[in-house]
């Protein structure tokens, strides 16, 4: 494949250009391609000079077409500015502008920020306001963070296997680490540093406490220096028993003067070699990690203790909220509420909660959690997943943007107008820390996430990140132009596609607010028959509770009574099935197969409706694939189109084995129109998958 670079004779541009109907690209680049405008690219100046500086002049001269001004970058507080009396607290620390100024008696386009990295971040929103198709004219761009941490979740382990993840290996060496920087490591970084995104969690939530060792922290501080200019800080998860494990001691408990001491020492020697170390990121408690329940302490005890080791450095503590163990049998939806809920106002002042979107675990639909709303006096931090456990792994096109509007626009019921995107953004309780985090979904594959659409998903949670009120519809239209180029009736299709995709893989998975309904462990493909497993809520029955009589989970007062976690104003809603949106309606009650939705379709009807929704929706995504052919790059499409071929055969797959399923429980038959199932029940029920990624043994 040939590549341009800015001394390729015009000619040679144009005879490809004539050649290929699209510029070749195996996907690294991600959205942030060489302009596809040329001849050269603006003149470019910095006033000062720093790492972070020459980077973002360097990504300027990569990637901007010719501008009638040269562009100057400099910090806000620069003499050669006083003259235009900059805005400065509108900035705050990482904020930017970008503006036509004059500057020593001249007209240039001015980049600017209070810091380095905001005057990077500024770079970067000029590229993707030209290279999105903006007027290259007008440009007056200002904006500043909405969230302070925007920090990416690597479930990463020490042997190079990704939990849930279906891009390859880990995109870190930790063998080779920390003689050996992969060039990779600094395009990662530009990647996320294009998004704003400013932390990343090295490794897997399910820690090994030899990340804490002095070798590994050596390999964690070789990749700090590599983030370190780009504004992006290193994070550490880690195991709640390391004390024991690597450090000699016989217990773990937080209160514990001796474990108390031992993460300080701990904090004290990561600092040594990290400076700007993040923190710490724990999962206690919950599938079988260890924590402060052990101890009969509570959360709070627990991240406290690791608060006052990092905090005389400025470092965080997030400690996530996704718990559960035996000890809430009635509905495991409950439980992270019913822990967490009393112990607001008892964390540290560098804690942060981290509480997944949903009470259950990252699946295609669930309502908001209601812990959002719910600690008006600890701050929250949103943990979405990125990597699509749940929405086909790799392979199903399922643009996750529409997902993350619609958790964080939802009306928390607390107070007035309040969401939890003002909950996770800290507006909403005037809270100093706030933070938005992402399960990462890259690897080592060549195109980093496993697929071209799955990098939209990297990147509307990094814009989302930055600005939780973003359009989703607008962010994936300037994500498309940027990675495919401006042709119109490309972005316009793959618009299109993404705008609908999600909620195909909701139609075909677990329609009507249904949900968990996966084969065991690996969560590839249908399972709602799986009853067998060793506690309740592993079972996919326990979520759905079919019987002769009706399907779905009754969360009302007559049930489990999880909608009383939620403020009043929507408990009352969610209470009512006629009140209760439709999207939702099998979460919190369980109705009869007969039970009449406002259309007039019987709820059977319309599930199996949903089904085959789904799956048409696929069909029809695929056509409009093809469409485009000729418009995108052949590795590109050819790939593309080969996943689209493998997430319609699934969905067909999903919507027969569900509906053999519902059938054999409910007794009755297709609606007029509706295929029938492919194979019986049995042959549904045999299907074995071994060696499915993202699940490690």
């Amino acid at each position: 494949m040939m590549l341009f670079n800015r001394r390729t004779p015009l000619w040679a541009c144009a005879l490809l250009a004539l050649a290929t109907p699209a510029w070749g690209n195996n996907g690294y680049r991600l959205w942030l391609g060489e302009s596809q405008d040329l001849p050269a690219v603006s003149t470019i100046e910095m006033s000062g000079d720093s790492p972070t500086l020459r980077i973002a002049a360097d990504e300027l001269r990569r990637s901007l077409p010719t501008l009638p001004t040269p562009v100057l970058l400099a910090k806000a507080n620069d003499p050669a500015l006083a003259s235009l009396r900059l805005d400065t607290r509108s900035m705050g620390a990482e904020g930017y502008r970008v503006q036509r100024a004059n500057v020593g008696g001249r007209e240039v386009m001015l980049v600017t920020g209070t810091s380095d990295v905001g005057v990077l971040y500024g770079a970067f929103a000029l590229l993707r306001h030209i290279n999105s198709g903006g007027d290259a004219t007008q440009i007056a761009l200002a904006s500043a963070p909405q969230t302070k941490l925007r920090i990416l979740n690597h479930w990463d382990n020490l042997d190079g296997v990704v939990e849930r993840g279906y891009a390859g290996q880990s995109l870190w060496d930790w063998w080779l680490l920390p003689d050996y920087k992969d060039p990779r490591y600094a395009d990662y970084a530009r990647a996320n540093a294009s998004l704003g995104i400013n932390g990343t969690v090295l490794n897997n939530v399910n820690a090994k406490a030899e990340s804490l060792t002095a070798p590994y922290i050596a390999k964690a501080a070789a990749l700090a220096d590599v983030f370190r200019p780009y504004g992006i800080k290193v994070y550490l998860s880690v195991r709640f028993s390391a004390p024991i494990e690597i450090g000699g001691l016989k217990t773990a408990d937080p209160r514990d003067p001796q474990v108390a001491a031992w993460w300080k020492a701990k904090a004290d020697e990561i600092y040594r070699a990290i400076p700007d170390f993040g923190g710490f990121l724990v999962k206690a408690n919950s599938e079988g990690q260890p924590g402060p329940r052990d101890y009969d302490a509570s959360h709070a005890d627990g991240a406290n203790t690791l608060a006052a080791a990092v905090a005389p450095h400025g470092g965080i503590v997030m400690w996530r909220a996704f718990v559960y163990a035996d000890t809430d049998p009635d509905d495991r939806a409950k439980q992270a509420y019913t822990e967490f809920k009393p112990l607001d106002g008892t964390f540290a002042d560098n804690v942060l909660v981290q509480v997944k979107n949903g009470a259950i675990d990252f699946q295609p639909r669930e309502p908001f959690h209601p812990l959002f709303g719910a600690m008006p006096k600890t701050p929250l931090v949103m943990e979405f997943q990125i990597t699509k456990e749940y929405l086909g792994f790799a392979t199903h096109l399922a643009y996750l943007g529409p997902m993350f509007e619609e958790v964080l626009d939802a009306e928390t019921g607390v107070r007035r107008g309040e969401t939890v995107a003002s909950v996770v953004t800290g507006k909403a309780d005037g809270h100093r820390l706030s933070g938005m985090a992402g399960v990462a979904n890259i690897g080592r594959d060549r195109d980093w996430s496993g697929s071209t659409f799955n990098q939209a998903n990297w990147y509307v949670f990094g814009r989302m990140a930055w600005d939780p009120t973003l359009s989703s519809e607008a962010i994936a239209r300037e994500w498309a132009a940027q990675t495919f180029g401006k042709d119109p009736v490309v972005i316009d299709t793959a618009v299109a596609m993404m705008m609908r995709s999600r909620e195909a893989v909701v139609d075909y998975t677990g329609p009507l607010g249904l949900a968990h309904l996966f084969a065991s462990g690996h969560h590839y493909g249908p399972g709602p028959w799986i009853s067998d497993l060793g506690r309740p809520e592993w079972n996919p029955v326990y979520y759905h509770r079919a019987d002769r009589n009706g399907i779905g989970f009754d969360r009302t007062r007559t049930g489990s009574n999880a909608v009383a976690q939620y403020a009043p104003s929507l408990a009352k809603r969610y209470a009512n099935p006629k009140t209760t949106p439709a999207e939702d309606l099998l979460w919190f009650h369980h109705l009869p197969w007969d039970y009449k939705m406002p259309d007039g379709k019987t709820l059977w009807e319309e599930m199996v409706h949903r089904y085959d929704r789904g799956v048409s929706e696929v069909r029809a995504m695929r056509a409009q694939w093809a469409t485009v052919k000729s418009r995108v790059d052949a590795e590109r499409w050819e790939k593309t189109d080969t996943y689209l071929g493998i997430q319609e055969r699934e969905a067909l797959w999903w919507r027969d084995a569900s509906l053999a399923y519902w059938m054999s429980i409910n007794g009755l038959s297709l609606p007029a129109g509706s295929a029938a199932p492919q194979h019986d029940l049995e042959w549904y029920k045999q299907q074995r998958f071994p060696f499915a990624p993202g699940n490690p043994q």
